[in-house]
């Protein structure tokens, strides 16, 4: 079963910049899905890891797998950015996280994937960056 996607999206992005949608992407994907000229098989392959991050830090939706349409799809969150430790960059975060981090850092980018646990289906939703956008010397200064 393959759905179009809601044009539904986290109240964080209304603070994005330089915001990438990977709504074309998406639609082609799922296109070739229906057309067989990809399987379920290769589509449907989130990591060990991407589930988990997604039943602890994900924000659950309405919206129904494209694929199996059994399953609610889940948004996850990864940010990635100069101004964190090695350590915590590529983090998944929850959106209360990212409020929290966009009022603190000047500078991170966030990559938003969908992910539905029941068939693994995933894809990348859009990339954005978040932060207070002030050089790092004048954020010390205030």
């Amino acid at each position: 079963m393959v759905t179009a996607m809601s044009t539904r999206r986290p109240a964080i992005e209304a603070q994005a910049r330089s915001l990438v949608d990977y709504a074309l992407v998406r639609r082609s994907t799922l296109a070739d899905l229906v057309a067989g000229r990809v399987s379920a098989i290769d589509v449907c392959d989130a990591q060990p890891y991407l589930l988990r991050a997604a039943r602890y830090h994900g924000e659950k939706t309405d919206e129904p797998c494209p694929v199996c349409g059994r399953d609610p799809l889940t948004r996850v969150s990864y940010t990635y950015g100069d101004c964190f430790r090695a350590t915590v960059n590529g983090r998944a975060r929850t959106p209360r996280e990212l409020a929290a981090l966009a009022d603190e850092y000047p500078d991170f980018t966030v990559y938003l994937v969908e992910v539905c646990a029941g068939c693994r289906w995933n894809h990348l939703l859009a990339s954005y960056v978040l932060g207070t956008g002030e050089p790092i010397a004048q954020q010390a200064r205030s």
